[in-house]
């Protein structure tokens, strides 16, 4: 027992039993796991035992180092904790009672309360007042430390998480000088809730990294007793890597130089394990058991060879893992409340090549984008750090990579989601960079040429990296390139929008020092955005989209949502057919389409240039022939997609608007768009919502004086399209947008025009109605685009490998196809095959 000491009682548990503490984390807490489960088993065998015989909570005491056994860190309210008491009880109290809202009455004011900016709350709430004079400087804070939830013009709330400020402390923020600064900025005195749940988040935080040398994988720590710690872990000790020939050049092996991490009780001298210790290590169910075998694995990185202060060898140590297991290794130790810091001293690294890259002269870098990238480089020393980059669409993403990658100076690989944006990602790297053309190499189903050269930039999707169907002898050698190579940075675009199975693929398969992700919208339907953060990094930097308007760095958008109402006939068998063909009327309202080509005519007249949007490719047909506008959805061809584009682009009289389908989301670059209408959704999405805004906010006219963008969404009243718009919405409300309601077409389109709007008469409609009823069950789905080889969630075989068996279409739906094709687009039947 002489080296353990009981570890302190108190705090938020004062006074309840410790059963009772851990059965109130397992009820409330959204962290409970397996850990709390095992606590709880701990804590019942310790029960049945004599309190002096089996301390009740002990802890290693540590001679070199102090060693912080991390919490499970919780901004979890107990009721009746005694730091809640005198709440401020009158008539407004029961409307901030939980779950409905909280009372943070209790929480006494400063008395120079009115010159700080910030209200810290005991649940981890902050709110910034956004008109105080030191709202700018504590702004930039908070973007450190907190997530942003809503910036109205007036109030900002941010939060406090786990990630947000595992993400300050990667950025070089000590937890001395985040408690410092808070304190400075607040309101009211921290909450003691608050000052615990920041230095449990943050204590433990960049003890262990993950390095890359020579394309193997180590966990990497000055604190031996953590590593031996993390080793005991099943999870983690599965995942290493024992190779008993390790003779690695920049650091040494254990094996060959024997030196025990592992503190005696005395401080003695250190003794070197023996070969019986060394073959035992080997054994993976001895391995999380046996201290011999946790040296057994540790390398020493002799960059680190250096004395300390003491006179000490102070040791980086090391042990490798498995590159398949590296995310279940980065996620666990995020789960153990250590997670991984990746860092990468590209000017130190003399085993990958440099690359000849530097920014163009007329390249330059706005303010918020130097910001963005100083959270990449801000620790000095020339190290990069892995994290993403929160920028909305037209701020310049594109840009802050291509600096990125001018900065480390490394080969670099970019993913994007389909061979659109690989052409725009390369003619960008062209136009801001003096890198020469032979060192830039697209990999798509069109282009398998490497680079020249020891280093460059490779450009390619994910489906092209990740994809495990049978492929060309090209692409098999152009993987194999990828692959057998370490990148200095991975540059991940669009990186919200694709799934955990696809990221997986990519970190198993590519071996990059460092990784950026890219996004407007950090935002998915299925909740699983928290995957990110240890799948590529911590959130470095998020932008205020109303800042950014308010500069003209992206246009100033007016969103109006329209109310359309239903005809009787049409209401009428709403309610009564299947949600399929409920989806189908939704977008087909009559009255919606007249508003639509009534906001067509008068802002073609006004000079914009418009996208509609439909997800419904039944509809975006259907409006797209009765209006004579040419249309845009997954089957239409690379070609005819591109003279479309260019025709918009260029002015052309009969293309001032044009018709989209989900495949305009994303990737697409149209600065002259300046008006958007919105005729059918998927679902609620909120991503979608702020991606199709992202295509006007780069609007070439937004620094014009008074210019607006313009945003028009169109609701059948009365129907799920209102609950799904309301939804839709959230995200954008919370970037500080209003939406304008126009509740009565009356109050938008004039009596006297009415007349001269397609399907204004009775009959008309009518006839509308029939054909819908008539129409297949599934005309009311939404689109299914057809990924080609180059696109995300391709699955199909390549273009090079037909006659393999996959992927082929039965002969009935190919002639359907063919039979589909030849009803395309009018204006373009010269670029039609000859035999369709």
């Amino acid at each position: 027992m002489s080296q353990y000491k009981r570890a302190a009682g108190g705090g938020q548990y004062a006074g309840m039993s410790e059963r009772k503490k851990l059965k109130i984390k397992q009820e409330n807490s959204e962290l409970y796991d397996e850990g709390i489960k095992q606590e709880m088993m701990t804590v019942d065998a310790k029960m049945e035992r004599p309190e002096d015989e089996h301390p009740a909570e002990i802890v290693p005491i540590v001679r070199e180092r102090e060693v912080i056994i991390p919490k499970k860190a919780s901004m979890l309210v107990i009721p009746g904790e005694p730091n809640r008491e005198g709440i401020i009880r009158d008539l407004a109290t029961q409307f901030f009672e939980p779950p409905s809202g909280t009372d943070y009455s209790f929480q006494s004011l400063k008395p120079d309360a009115h010159t700080r900016p910030l209200w810290v709350a005991d649940d981890g709430k902050i709110l910034l007042e956004a008109f105080s004079p030191l709202a700018a400087p504590a702004q930039d804070f908070l973007i450190t430390i907190a997530e942003p939830v809503s910036r109205p013009a007036r109030v900002h709330e941010y939060r406090l998480t786990t990630y947000s400020l595992y993400a300050a402390v990667s950025v070089g923020m000590e937890t001395n000088i985040l408690l410092e600064v808070l304190e400075r900025y607040s309101k009211v005195k921290l909450p003691e809730r608050v000052i615990r749940f920041i230095k449990d988040c943050t204590l433990s935080y960049g003890k262990v990294k993950l390095v890359l040398k020579h394309n193997r994988y180590f966990l990497e720590s000055s604190y031996p007793e953590i590593l031996r710690l993390l080793l005991k872990d099943q999870v983690i000790s599965e995942a290493r890597l024992v190779r008993q020939d390790d003779n690695m050049n920049g650091s040494t092996s254990l094996l060959s130089k024997p030196k025990s991490l592992l503190p005696s009780a005395q401080g003695a001298s250190r003794a070197a394990p023996t070969e019986a210790n060394i073959a035992a290590a080997t054994t993976p169910a001895n391995a999380a058991l046996d201290d011999t075998a946790f040296g057994a694995v540790i390398f020493l990185d002799q960059a680190d060879d250096d004395a300390d202060a003491d006179g000490e060898a102070d040791f980086a140590q090391s042990f490798e893992i498995e590159k398949a297991r590296v995310e279940d290794v980065k996620k666990r130790c995020t789960e153990l409340d250590y997670p991984l810091m990746e860092e990468y001293d590209f000017r130190h690294d003399d085993v990958n090549p440099n690359l000849d890259i530097d920014l163009s002269p007329r390249c330059m870098i706005r303010d918020y984008q130097e910001k963005s990238l100083s959270k990449m480089f801000g620790g000095g020393g020339g190290r990069a750090r892995s994290g993403i980059i929160v920028l909305p669409t037209g701020a310049g993403k594109t840009l802050v990579g291509i600096t990125a990658a001018c900065t480390v100076k490394k080969s670099t690989l970019v993913l994007c989601t389909n061979a659109i944006s690989v052409e725009q990602w390369a003619n960008e790297f062209r136009h801001w960079s003096t890198i020469s053309e032979d060192r830039i190499a697209k990999f798509t189903s069109q282009s398998k040429a490497k680079f020249a050269g020891e280093s460059g930039i490779v450009v390619s999707t994910y489906t092209m990296i990740t994809h495990s169907g049978t492929r060309s002898w090209e692409t098999g050698k152009m993987i194999e390139f990828i692959n057998s190579r370490e990148w200095g940075l991975l540059i991940l675009d669009e990186v919200h929008v694709v799934p955990a199975n696809v990221f997986r693929r990519v970190l198993t398969t590519v071996a990059a020092h460092t990784k950026l992700g890219l996004t407007a919208t950090l935002v998915r339907e299925d909740e699983k955005i928290a995957d990110l953060n240890f799948l590529i990094g911590p959130k470095l930097y998020e932008a205020n989209w109303m800042d950014l308007a308010g500069r003209g760095h992206i246009a100033k958008v007016e969103a109006t949502e329209i109310w359309c109402p239903m005809t009787g006939d049409f209401y009428h068998h709403y309610m009564r057919l299947s949600p399929r063909k409920r989806r189908l009327l939704c977008v087909m309202n009559p009255i919606k389409f007249m508003v639509a080509q009534y906001l067509i005519r008068t802002r073609e007249a006004a000079g914009d240039k418009i996208i509609v949007f439909s997800d419904n490719v039944y509809a975006l047909r259907h409006y797209a022939h009765k209006m004579k506008k040419p249309f845009i959805y997954g089957k239409t061809q690379e070609k005819e997609r591109m003279s479309i584009l260019n025709y918009f682009r260029n002015g052309h009289p009969s293309f001032q608007t044009i018709f989209l389908s989900k495949v305009g989301d994303t990737s697409l670059d149209l600065p002259e768009a300046t008006c958007l209408i919105q005729i059918s959704s998927q679902f609620g999405s909120r991503r979608q919502e702020a991606q199709r805004m992202g295509r006007i906010l780069r609007a070439k006219r937004r620094n014009e004086e008074g210019f607006r963008s313009r945003f028009f969404t169109l609701v059948s009243q009365d129907t799920d399209e209102v609950a799904f718009s309301d939804k839709r919405k959230r995200f954008l409300i919370d970037q500080g947008y209003q939406y304008k309601v126009i509740s009565s077409i009356k109050d938008l389109i004039p009596e006297e025009e009415m007349s001269e709007l397609a399907y204004y008469s009775k009959k008309d409609q009518a006839d509308l109605l029939n054909m819908l009823l008539k129409a297949e069950e599934n005309a009311g789905d939404e689109e299914e685009i057809e990924a080609r080889e180059d696109d995300l969630g391709f699955t199909g075989a390549s273009s090079t490998d037909k006659g393999k068996g996959r992927g082929k279409r039965p002969a009935g739906e190919k002639a359907k196809q063919l039979a589909l094709e030849k009803k395309r687009n009018p204006l373009f039947r010269k670029f039609y095959k000859k035999n369709v």
